[in-house]
């Protein structure tokens, strides 16, 4: 019996890497898929036909959402490729990519893999370095053909390391695709996660780690507020986050944590075409998420509510026309000491929040301060509370800037002759980004060769990343078999051959019997003939010359 390949080959790359991406919806050309073998030798018979009723209908699509990612250093590393001067042509990659929570659903009906057609993964943890995506172990994989009636779940635990925390994951997928109508079930892949608690970063690795001593030169300790120091290093904020080991399960000390649950669905089907009695192809990413926490266990820790669920739904039905994205984008309000300071919303998708080393101005007018930098305005002093800062110039050093954003919503389409001729319709969109961006003053404090070589951007986080793709041919897709009428059609013309044929080496079949019957009847027509007395063959006798006798008689 043939052996069949390991279902691990047959999760795609692609899964990771739209995640993992930077720009993550691309509407490219091509799906990845299992290349289809060709012969060896030019004179060689291609691979058989399928046997048996086979779908009429096509369709692709993919859907993925991760609960959260960590980017170090984003677009700093050139992309490689295998054709030369390629690579300088595409984004350039992220240091760093760490993603937890994630789950992907993709169907492919043309997918030379039968457990390709349909894939359904759910992820505790993914890694990308330098572009470079390896396959992580703990997942919950379930691939189709053959049809799975139950959908497979279980527990997931993501692998300890210093820069994030994650809480117990229960993951689930649902992989489904019928032998005869093909993508014509119910849902053909369905995968989603949940996680109980998530805290990020307690260190900014990309932030050179030097403290007051290293910063002498071109900082004066007297100029900083009375009772600050930088005893605890610029990677630390300041004394802001934890400033090394493992990130606390609960949060405090980290850059961004959740206490709640936060969960996700990826989700690829087929939907009714109105006026159509064929389908369209419809890919759906689903967030769930409640508390968003910032610089959590510090004075100044902020407090987002996820106050709408974003949603993003792309559905192609083979016509630019009536294809459509549909993104429902998320509203947040961020608080500090309960009080609602900024409103995230599709009219305000961005709001900067400085961070900043308080200098003496602000002891003068405020007093004692607690040893921790000012973040966005807001200083916390030791006898009357936080207090708002009126005017930071000479007053505040900024060291950073935590860049909030939603939504971004980044759509792509094309018109696709392969592998069959349609629509493609793809979108990505993020329920929140945190960013950390350096600014000229800090690049001012730093020695002359670390200050040139600091990147634009520190450290990315994003949570809920969503990216959907729908590829459908023109018409919609057909729901129906090669031997049965597809549904409001005509059955398809001339006889079904459910003999598998190669090219010519079919047309030899009926040869090699008609060559065997005449062969067989020959062998009968000769058995069956009267037999006839042989005769015996002559045999040359050689004569001897004749001698007369010595002594004739009378």
């Amino acid at each position: 019996m043939r052996r069949r390949l390991p279902r691990s080959v047959a999760l795609p790359a692609a899964a990771a890497l739209v995640l993992f991406s930077a720009v993550p919806a691309y509407a490219d050309p091509t799906y990845p898929t299992t290349p289809i073998p060709q012969p060896a030798n030019p004179g060689q018979a291609p691979i058989s036909a399928p046997i048996g009723p086979q779908p009429l209908g096509q369709a692709v699509g993919d859907a993925g959402t991760a609960l959260g990612i960590i980017r170090l250093l984003p677009n700093a590393v050139p992309t490689k490729t295998i054709l030369p001067g390629f690579g300088d042509t595409l984004p350039k990659q992220s240091a760093l990519e760490a993603g937890m929570g994630l789950s992907s659903a993709s169907a492919n009906s043309d997918a030379y893999l039968s457990y390709e057609k349909a894939i359904a993964q759910a992820s505790p943890f993914g890694l990308s370095i330098g572009g470079n995506a390896p396959q992580t172990p703990g997942s919950v994989v379930q691939t189709a053909l053959p049809d799975n009636p139950q959908p497979i779940s279980g527990g997931l635990n993501a692998p300890s390391n210093p820069l994030l925390n994650v809480g117990l994951l229960n993951g689930s997928a649902h992989a489904r695709w019928s032998p005869t109508l093909g993508p014509c079930v119910d849902t053909i892949a369905d995968a989603s996660t949940s996680v109980a608690s998530l805290s990020l970063l307690n260190v900014i690795p990309s932030m050179p780690n030097l403290g007051l001593d290293a910063l002498k030169p071109k900082l004066d300790p007297s100029s900083l507020a009375s009772g600050f120091d930088l005893t605890k290093g610029l990677q630390s904020l300041g004394g802001l986050l934890q400033g090394g080991g493992q990130t606390a399960a609960n949060g405090t000390g980290s850059l961004l944590s959740l206490p709640n649950t936060l969960s996700s669905r990826s989700q690829v089907k087929l939907v009714d075409v109105p006026g159509s009695k064929n389908k369209a192809v419809q890919s759906t990413s689903t967030l769930q998420a409640a508390d968003i926490e910032i610089l959590k266990g510090t004075p100044l820790a902020l407090s987002l509510k996820v106050a709408s669920q974003p949603t993003l739904k792309v559905t192609s039905t083979g016509d630019a026309k009536t294809s459509k994205v549909e993104y429902t984008a998320p509203v947040l309000t961020i608080a500090a000491g309960g009080k609602t300071l900024y409103t995230l919303d599709a009219a305000h998708p961005t709001k900067d929040i400085p961070i900043g080393l308080p200098l003496k101005g602000l002891s003068d007018q405020f007093g004692q301060l607690n040893d921790i930098p000012v973040v966005g305005g807001l200083v916390s002093t030791l006898t009357n509370g936080i207090q708002q800062v009126g005017d930071t110039a000479g007053t505040v050093l900024d060291l950073g800037v935590l860049r909030l954003s939603i939504a971004g919503l980044d759509q792509k389409s094309a018109n696709m002759t392969t592998p069959f001729k349609g629509f493609q319709l793809g979108a990505s969109a993020r329920l929140f980004d945190l960013q950390l961006l350096p600014t000229t003053k800090l690049k001012s404090l730093l020695p002359d060769d670390q200050a040139k070589n600091l990147p634009s951007s520190l450290a990315q986080l994003s949570l809920g990343e969503q990216v959907a793709r729908a590829y459908a041919p023109t018409g919609g897709v057909v729901c129906g078999s090669t031997s049965t009428p597809p549904a409001g059609g005509q059955a398809p013309k001339g006889p079904v051959k459910n003999l598998a044929y190669t090219g010519g080496a079919y047309d030899t079949v009926p040869l090699f019997w008609s060559g065997t019957a005449m062969l067989l009847l020959g062998v009968v027509m000769v058995a069956a003939m009267p037999g006839t007395r042989r005769r015996p063959l002559a045999i040359a006798v050689e004569e001897k010359p004749f001698k007369p006798s010595p002594r004739p008689r009378d």
